[in-house]
């Protein structure tokens, strides 16, 4: 079941938000937070994949709350989809799941937060607002897990996405912004939003220090 909502009068700068949870319940409780905050408006509603899919690309949110598994269909698994359907859409993980592994995955496959449900109330609005800066929230109890359990003590590796390492290898290949969207058959634009993921995510941006990057993560020869 997915329902659209009447967006709150409100300024441009509102961040707009898609809810995606598969219990009606749970998203009439996350509408009422964010309902409550000013400069939030909630546009749609989804209780599955396709129709987080069909809503994303009609809605263009700016920030999409996105429950790891809805009715057995994988929201991690969809969110590298979601960000070729619509750079410009921010996500953050709302899920009961807090082993350290799942939180590991929906950030390397480009998720900007990831909040546990039971720390909805506290976290979630400060989790959106991050997100629509292009910055990145963690539940910082499963953060602290996170450091130490999956990326060991030294400095974690960067944590990019199959996509991202993809377009980091030809870019290190010398390939421009549209001749590797013709390559991989996706907008120009898309491209240009996984470089700004790859430059915020690793803190390269030079072309030298993004070739080092890709032969270091094997993405180059």
């Amino acid at each position: 079941m997915d329902t659209d909502l009447g967006a709150r009068d409100g300024s441009d700068e509102d961040i707009t938000v898609l809810l995606a949870d598969d219990h009606a319940v749970v998203r009439a409780g996350l509408r009422l937070l964010l309902d409550a905050e000013e400069g939030m408006t909630v546009v749609a509603e989804a209780g599955d994949i396709p129709t987080t899919m069909r809503k994303v690309r009609g809605h263009r949110p700016r920030v999409l709350i996105l429950d790891l598994n809805m009715g057995g269909a994988s929201g991690l698994a969809a969110i590298p989809t979601i960000q070729d359907t619509s750079p410009e859409t921010r996500i953050v993980v709302l899920t009961m799941q807090d082993d350290p592994v799942f939180a590991h995955e929906a950030l390397a496959e480009g998720a900007l937060g990831y909040v546990l449900k039971e720390a909805a109330d506290t976290e979630l609005l400060d989790a959106v607002r991050h997100a629509a800066q292009d910055k990145m929230y963690v539940n910082p109890g499963l953060g602290a897990r996170l450091a130490t359990e999956v990326t060991g003590l030294g400095d974690p590796p960067p944590a990019l996405s199959a996509r991202e390492t993809e377009v980091l290898g030809m870019i290190a290949d010398g390939y421009t912004n549209p001749e590797i969207a013709d390559r991989l058959c996706l907008s120009v634009r898309t491209i240009e939003s996984h470089r700004a993921h790859i430059h915020r995510k690793t803190g390269r941006t030079t072309r030298a220090e993004l070739v080092a990057l890709a032969r270091e993560l094997g993405a180059s020869p």
